[in-house]
């Protein structure tokens, strides 16, 4: 029944929007905790997510390959892993559709290793947060994160350079179902990282980081340290971003830096965030479910138009989603569902 389901195209396309959109809705719940409800605005957030990225591909492979020598007599060896990881993940994968207990060592291992690496990252590029603001800030965090792409893209044994480098699959053993499981696993960490932002957010911290969006001045006035808290959350953000880039390697199977450009993990995570409402984590899941659905409906489909348009249809979801990002700012810059305010106590007796 499930092999029916995914060898047809509906339910392959149904798995491809469950899977992009889960993968997308945490880099954009992390990107509300900054720029939604801190007033940070982070156009380095693709920063996160190559970090995350790059972290399995420079560990995974090689961790895989230890694991492996560590059990068999016949070793795994290699001149450059970079070029001769599609040949070694051959052999690794096989071993661990067989071995179900070091998949999921190798998978946990690394994803706590990407969102470990990303937190430290975060750490790092807090610093500017505490000098600059606005729009020198946003410059600054877009400058660092192709700073990690160029990076990755010119030193191969971090993402194999210009020819990209195959990851270890810890779902080769689903065999034809390995998307299927796949999905569901990220799925299943996409409701966890909601359920933690909700938590995380309705709490005081929520308000003061609002109040901190609002007026650094008032904030500060009530002796609330605004370095720390603007800290706090560039390093939980980072991290969480990480996590979803380690997840996108996973379902990936590899990792190439052409892959993490600014327009597919910063500018479309801002057109999420501002279509579905800011400060608003229900907002984000409206937002990213919308725009993931259309755009890949638009992928899918806008071959069908080629024949109809008097320019190359490759341009079509970047022009389509440009003027429905436009429809929405002019109708209802608020977003679909917007911040609800924050009731005092005098309002909540009334």
């Amino acid at each position: 029944m499930v092999e029916a389901i995914i060898s047809g195209g509906l339910g392959q396309l149904i798995i491809d929007i469950i899977a992009t959109f889960s993968i997308y809705v945490i880099v954009v719940l992390s990107l509300n905790l900054e720029a939604g409800y801190t007033g940070i605005p982070n156009f380095g957030k693709m920063l996160g997510v190559a970090v995350g990225a790059f972290t399995v591909a420079s560990i995974s492979g090689r961790l895989g390959v230890i694991m492996y020598n560590a059990v068999h007599t016949e070793k795994i060896t290699y001149e450059n892993f970079a070029r001769q990881s599609s040949m070694i993940m051959t052999t690794i994968n096989q071993w661990l559709g067989e071995h179900y207990l070091y998949s999921i060592i190798l998978l946990a291992i690394t994803i706590l290793l990407a969102i470990i690496v990303g937190g430290i990252i975060g750490y790092i590029v807090s610093y500017p947060s505490i000098r600059l603001k606005g729009d020198y800030l946003a410059i600054t965090l877009l400058a660092m994160a192709e700073a990690a792409r160029i990076i990755g893209y010119n030193y191969p044994p971090i993402a194999g350079g210009t020819l990209g480098i195959q990851v270890p699959d810890p779902f080769y053993f689903a065999g034809e179902n390995r998307y299927l499981f796949a999905t569901i696993f990220i799925a299943v960490i996409a409701l966890l990282v909601y359920i933690y932002y909700n938590k995380l957010l309705n709490t005081p911290l929520g308000r003061t980081l609002r109040a901190i969006r609002d007026n650094e001045d008032a904030a500060k006035a009530l002796g609330k340290d605004i370095v720390s808290f603007r800290k706090k959350v560039i390093i939980i953000g980072t991290a969480t971003a990480a996590l979803a880039g380690a997840l996108y390697a996973y379902y990936s199977t590899s990792v190439i830096a052409t892959a993490y450009h600014r327009v597919a993990w910063t500018f479309w995570p801002w057109v999420m965030l501002i279509l579905g409402g800011m400060a608003n984590n229900k907002g984000v899941i409206t937002g990213t479910f919308f725009f993931v659905l259309l755009r890949t409906l638009i992928i899918r489909y806008k071959g069908l138009l080629a024949g109809y348009l008097p320019f190359n249809v490759v341009w079509l979801d970047y022009l389509l989603l440009s003027i429905a990002l436009a429809v929405i700012l002019m109708i209802r810059p608020q977003g679909i569902i917007p911040e609800k305010p924050i009731k005092t106590i005098k309002d909540k007796k009334q």
